[in-house]
């Protein structure tokens, strides 16, 4: 036994070692390694086969057959596995890095902001102004008018009446007035006209005369006496002249006193005024439509006897359709009246757009509510926005419209 170490011993260490047969335990180790081992020391390897010796005595050298290629066999699957491995972590690793880098560098989210509202309009209710029978309704339900179309008549036979008494009325005042302020007839004048001829004639007569005696009078031919009686006749034909011209200018004058005549010409204004309220209720009881627009509602019918002020049509004019929304109490720093804002609706083409035209000055609140700054966010804002008018009739009252902020305003 010991010479058969010493003989082992001089063996070179290049050569092979005998090794067992090869079992599933022996294969394991062996599928693990990275590379054949390095042969082991003369001594270990004495001692090591000599137990081995013993306890498999059988055991056929399989290992002597080995050959340096078999030295020199490819990795083991293990080290294939890990070397995937590694690469999956290394990938898996810059995967998150780079989405890191992108959730660090990203741009921020766009926050679409959207409040919730409805379409409303301010209806015109159209009716008499003063009580009567109803006798026709020229418009339907959904029917189109403009403005000065025709809606409804009512019974006109007693205002046509008073219309008629208060043209007679003005008629009358007028031709009284015209009276006052015409001159005398013109036969009247021209009787005046021909009296005061006559006495400028008179008193040409006596001035000739009394000329003449002056000059006789200083050669003794004519008297005093009667130089003075002719001066005397003189004065009484020029105050006749005078007579005659004041006569003839009054009749050439208005026939009324200033006062008679500022009376009249109030008389004729009254009257005046009286033929226009007559014609202007006349007027009422033929309704036409204020405004161009669809007939929402007919609320009355033929033969109805209305109280004035009862609503017979209803009206929705273009310009009357609104969107009354709702803007939460966070947003309200950034809405301003005069803002413009989109809509969105069913059916709705693109590009719908509203100026923001109201905003409540009190605060509504969705219930139960806490006055608390955690529950401030629940208060909203009753807002109304005008639609253009072209575009206000693509538009339903009480259809559910959402309104989006075109631009944000700074904060108010």
């Amino acid at each position: 036994m010991a010479n058969q170490a010493d003989n082992d011993a001089k063996v070179p260490t290049t050569a092979p070692i005998p090794a067992a047969p090869p079992t599933a335990a022996n294969l394991a180790p062996a599928a693990s390694a990275a590379a054949p081992a390095a042969p082991p020391p003369a001594a270990s390897r004495a001692t090591e086969d000599a137990p081995a010796a013993k306890e498999s005595p059988a055991a056929p050298p399989a290992a002597s057959n080995a050959t340096p290629a078999a030295a020199a066999a490819p990795p083991s699957r293990s080290l294939f596995d890990r070397y995937k491995m590694a690469m999956l972590v290394g990938l898996l690793a810059l995967a998150c890095a780079l989405a890191g880098w992108w959730f660090l560098l990203r741009p921020p989210d766009v926050v679409v902001v959207e409040w919730q509202g409805y379409a409303d309009a301010d209806f015109v209710k159209v009716g008499p102004t003063q009580q009567g029978l109803l006798t026709a309704i020229h418009v339907a339900r959904g029917d189109k008018v403009v403005k000065g179309a025709p809606l409804f008549d009512q019974d006109d036979a007693d205002d046509r009446a008073a219309s008629d008494q208060a043209e007679d009325q003005l008629a009358q005042a007028k031709d009284q007035l015209v009276n006052l302020q015409s001159p005398s007839k013109p036969t009247e004048i021209e009787q005046a006209e021909a009296n005061l001829r006559d006495a400028q004639a008179e008193r040409g007569k006596i001035q000739d005369d009394l000329d003449r005696n002056e000059a006789l009078l200083k050669s003794g031919a004519a008297t005093v006496q009667i130089v003075d009686q002719q001066r005397a006749d003189l004065r009484s034909a020029a105050s006749k002249v005078q007579g005659f011209e004041a006569a003839l200018a009054q009749m050439r004058a208005s026939l009324g006193r200033e006062g008679e005549i500022n009376a009249q010409t109030a008389t004729v204004k009254a009257a005046l005024a009286a033929l226009v309220m007559a014609r202007w209720r006349l007027e009422q009881r033929h309704v036409v439509s204020p405004a161009s627009g669809t007939i929402a509602d007919v609320l009355a019918r033929s033969g109805e006897t209305l109280a004035a002020g009862a609503p017979v049509v209803s009206i929705l004019p273009p310009e009357n359709i609104f969107v009354r929304f709702f803007i939460p109490e966070p947003a309200l720093s950034n809405a301003h009246t005069g803002d413009e804002v989109a809509l969105l609706c069913d059916g709705c083409p693109p590009g719908l757009t509203a100026t923001l035209s109201f905003i409540a000055p009190q605060a509504e609140f969705t219930p139960p509510v806490i006055y608390s700054e955690s529950t401030r966010g629940k208060f909203v804002f009753l807002a109304e926005a005008q639609p253009k008018p072209s575009e206000a009739a693509l538009l339903n009252p009480g259809q559910p419209v959402s309104v989006r902020p075109k631009a944000q305003g700074p904060p108010r």
